[in-house]
């Protein structure tokens, strides 16, 4: 008895029809999305306009006439800025991990590199935002204060320290980035960060009261150091050059390394 022939016109495969991939703008507007939707981004976010607030009523009521000025009002409002930002960046990447969100992000968008790209982008577009809020509340609140005070407001912020203001908080923000991506557990990753911002600035200090080594040529290796410039009203280009070198020791070069292992890693 033979076996029946079969039609191989009747199985022969389909022709591929492949999906598109998302497009990127998809991608990082979900991402923008994704960093309000926890309860601590949402409120971290929302602190900013808040602190921005205090800090000026205080200003305003307790300060010298010589504190109140748009230069004084915005370097002062962009401190717990460059505090709160990075903790959103360590949650918009180790929560996912912590909560197993990754999952299904990588189902739905099986290239992870393109995840990445997304969260780093949309990151980078809520600094900016934040940064212009923040610079916008300064100016309102320099016209209010020199209105209470009965003086004349003062517009001192030059152009190139308000561009170096938004470049030390993309900074801080690509360092809590890296955190999260290097530790992708929320509560290690937190303490790391915090750890840094807190622990290694007075360590340093202490070193470089004891070593004189240290205390000359420090800065070309201590990020936290050498982003104190960013924000000083002066900055030569030795202290350039000493910003450009930290960064590539403490950002760059373990912002690769990261990356690569998070290509890699297994998703559990």
């Amino acid at each position: 008895m033979s076996a029946p022939a079969l039609d191989t016109r009747a199985v022969a495969p389909r022709p591929a029809t492949g999906r598109p991939p998302v497009p990127l703008s998809r991608l990082v507007d979900v991402e923008v999305r994704k960093l309000v939707d926890t309860r601590a981004s949402r409120w971290l976010l929302a602190a900013v306009p808040l602190l921005t607030l205090v800090v000026v009523t205080g200003v305003t009521l307790w300060g010298r006439d010589e504190e109140v000025t748009f230069g004084m009002h915005t370097t002062t409002n962009m401190m717990p800025l460059e505090f709160v930002l990075p903790l959103v960046a360590v949650l918009a990447v180790a929560g996912e991990w912590s909560q197993r969100a990754a999952l299904t992000t990588f189902a739905l968008v099986p290239r992870r590199g393109r995840v990445v790209v997304a969260k780093a982008a949309a990151l980078l577009v809520v600094t900016l935002a934040a940064t212009a809020t923040v610079v916008a509340l300064s100016a309102l609140g320099t016209v209010v204060a020199a209105q209470v005070r009965g003086i004349e407001a003062v517009w001192d912020l030059p152009l190139e320290l308000a561009l170096r203001l938004a470049v030390a908080n993309v900074l801080v923000v690509a360092f809590g980035f890296l955190v999260g991506v290097a530790i992708r557990s929320t509560a290690p990753a937190m303490v790391a960060y915090l750890g840094f911002m807190f622990v290694v600035p007075m360590i340093s200090s202490v070193v470089a009261g004891a070593w004189t080594w240290w205390a000359e040529n420090g800065a070309w290796l201590d990020l936290s150091w050498s982003s104190s410039f960013v924000t000083s009203p002066e900055m030569t280009g030795e202290q350039w050059a000493q910003v450009g070198t930290s960064s590539l020791i403490w950002v760059v070069v373990p912002m690769v390394v990261a990356v690569r292992r998070l290509l890699r890693v297994e998703i559990r």
